[in-house]
Order: structure tokens, then C-alpha cells, then sequence
């Protein structure tokens, strides 16, 4: 999950990079701010096909974490039933 989360946060500052460098080649005056932005709406629907597997690794780590966890609470409740 944190290599999906570091590969999509990289898409991010790679494409308000490339954003911002076109701006400043054709010598428009665009802010940062204006760069990540429209950075942040195109790197969100890219990061989901280019990193497809990365994001199905990362669901199906999280619905593991989530077993466990409701299997460690059913335990929980259990030993507590018990006394």
C-alpha cells in the first residue's frame, strides 16, 4: 500500500513538473499552485490505469489487514464472553 501511495505522490510531482516547465517554455505566467492543481486532476484517472497492479496489491493487502482484524476482535470478544 505505501509503494502505490509513493508511486502516485511521484505521478504527482512528476506531472506539476512537466506542467509547470511547459508554462514557463511558452512563457505564459501560470502559478504553481495552478500547476499542481491541474497536476492533481490528471495524475488521479493516470495513477489508476498506470498503476493498476500496484492499486490491486494494495486493495488486496488492505482486505487481508481488515481479516485480521476482524478475526483478532471476534477473538477479543470471545476470551472476554468467557469470563
Amino acid at each position: 500500500m505505501l509503494i502505490y501511495g509513493l508511486a502516485r505522490l511521484l505521478l504527482f510531482v512528476v506531472l506539476t513538473l512537466i506542467i509547470h516547465g511547459l508554462a514557463l517554455l511558452i512563457s505564459a505566467p501560470v502559478p504553481l499552485v495552478m500547476s499542481a492543481m491541474l497536476a492533481l486532476i490528471v495524475a488521479f484517472p493516470l495513477s489508476m490505469l498506470v498503476f493498476s497492479k500496484l492499486r490491486m496489491n494494495a486493495t488486496q493487502a488492505v482486505s487481508q489487514w481488515d481479516a485480521q482484524r476482524k478475526a483478532h476482535k471476534e477473538w477479543v470478544r470471545s476470551e472476554l464472553a468467557d469470563r
